[in-house]
């Protein structure tokens, strides 16, 4: 696109400048100036809007400049992942996993001096009756609750229901 509108040397340009460093204006005579006043030369306006205008173009212009010959445009490929094996998918893969489990009972308040009395076979008050069920944390997430059971002389828990979507935390 070719531009029509007058060029200034570097020379002319330079001389309002030189002009201006020569005779600084006070800072009170800014807003005498015939820019604040709104006196600027029609010339000047129409030269300054057309350059505007340029600026504006060229922004909404395409800025993607054409690709050379022998290149090609990078593509990103869409990632699909493979469907799971039903021969891998087995508990060996998340055997290593460590996750913190506790089982909670009830729960009790207590000072610290009756902490300190308690020996072996010392009975604790809990919230929760015998045969309520129990509350299975994994992660300090709540995700069961069950019921304990003795077998062949072992505490074990079995569990009776999941809880899905509760953000209760443990604590």
């Amino acid at each position: 696109m070719a531009d029509d509108s007058p060029q200034l040397g570097r020379a002319e340009a330079e001389e309002p400048l030189a002009q201006a460093e020569a005779n600084p204006a006070p800072l009170t005579d800014a807003a005498a100036s015939p820019l604040a006043q709104g006196e600027l030369p029609q010339a000047d306006l129409d030269l300054l809007l057309k350059q505007a205008e340029d600026a504006l173009a060229s922004v909404d212009a395409a800025s993607d400049p054409p690709i050379p010959p022998g290149v090609t445009q990078f593509r990103f490929e869409d990632f699909v992942g493979a469907p799971p094996s039903a021969e891998s998918a087995t508990l060996e893969l998340i055997r290593d996993v460590e996750l913190d489990l506790k089982i909670e009972l009830g729960r009790t308040h207590m000072y610290l001096e009756d902490i300190l009395r308690l020996r072996k076979g010392s009975v604790v008050p809990l919230d929760k009756l015998a045969g309520d069920p129990v509350d299975i944390f994994v992660n300090g997430r709540l995700i069961a609750r069950g019921e304990v059971l003795v077998l062949n002389d072992n505490f074990c828990v079995r569990v009776a229901e999941l809880i899905a979507g509760e953000n209760v935390r443990a604590g």
